[in-house]
């Protein structure tokens, strides 16, 4: 089986764009991701402001406690998995 250099060009070129990440399309996630957990912290702060002051339904503060939980457990998590992975790198020999 002769393969030609120029062909496997050809072909690389031709499939490359297909895996090209396509722009808006997730191309920032951890930065969304990000956001969206500050974005719930704030919430549940302003939930329990607005319960100390009365201005806030209790539902709600409980609610937004609820979610802020969620999402520092989930923060943890990944934080956790991240320090696993980074240590079982360094156990691996070199």
């Amino acid at each position: 089986m002769n393969i030609s250099p120029v062909l496997v060009a050809d072909r690389y070129a031709a499939t490359r764009g297909a895996t090209a990440p396509q722009p808006g399309t997730g191309g920032n996630v951890i930065g969304r991701a990000l956001g969206d957990f500050a974005q719930t912290l704030a919430a549940g702060e302003r939930a329990s402001i607005g319960a100390m002051t009365g201005a806030a339904d209790p539902h709600a503060l409980v609610q937004a406690l609820a979610q802020t939980e969620l999402a520092v457990e989930t923060a943890v998590t990944i934080r956790n998995k991240v320090v696993e992975a980074y240590q079982e790198i360094l156990r691996m020999p070199v």
